[in-house]
């Protein structure tokens, strides 16, 4: 028997159905992978003391580069035998390695970069302060390893608009933590109200006790 055409048209329509709803599952399940790998990308790394995740707003500074910690009290039981931890902290490096990172200071100076002054290395760009910066580092590169390690920022999205942050624009907290920006604009912003702002430092991995200056000063 041959199919009439209202079954022809519910024929057409379930296909159509399933159809749209297997795309759907498919949307669904392409942007629950992007989400995971976002949240992989992020992935922090642990204490070398606790195990706990890091606070990247916690670190101390080292002839290597800095090393992080889940709390302040962590800082002076690294300090007091640092060799201890030695597998912890390049295990926390090769971590902090796959992370997004901005060169924000001079390994020379510790200044503000300028985006304008750099050199070639290994394939990637080192910045500079200034245009007499960068013969000086050329001549004994790993004497300046560190301090060029130290001179990344893993806070490379601004907390206001979530653009890519500008190197040049920053603001420190009322407890002295450096937070960047995208433009002069949204530092005002935070100023004017920065506890709004810690959810998405935060997701970058930055837990700072935010406060606005004048209340902090209150105290």
């Amino acid at each position: 028997m041959k199919p009439s055409y209202l079954t022809l048209i519910a024929s057409v329509a379930f296909l159509s159905a399933a159809g749209a709803f297997a795309l759907a599952q498919q949307d669904k399940e392409h942007e629950h992978k992007k989400e995971e790998g976002k949240q992989e990308a992020r992935k922090l790394p642990d204490c070398p003391v606790m195990g706990d995740t890091v606070n990247l707003a916690v670190r101390t500074e080292t002839d290597s580069g800095p090393v992080y910690f889940c709390c302040d009290h962590c800082i002076g039981k690294y300090q007091k035998d640092p060799k201890k931890y030695e597998k912890e902290v390049k295990e926390q490096r090769e971590i902090l390695h796959k992370l997004p990172a901005v060169q924000t200071t001079c390994p020379i100076s510790g200044k503000p970069v300028d985006a304008e002054v750099s050199i070639e290395e290994g394939g990637h760009k080192v910045f500079f302060c200034c245009k007499k910066c960068p013969e000086t580092y050329k001549k004994e590169p790993a004497k300046y390893s560190g301090k060029l390690a130290a001179g990344f920022t893993y806070q490379t999205k601004c907390p206001v608009s979530g653009e890519e942050i500008d190197p040049a624009v920053s603001t420190k907290t009322a407890d002295g933590h450096v937070v960047y920006f995208c433009c002069g604009k949204c530092v005002e912003k935070f100023e004017a109200d920065p506890e709004k702002y810690g959810p998405k430092l935060e997701e970058q991995g930055y837990k700072l006790k935010l406060k606005k200056k004048a209340e902090e000063k209150k105290k």
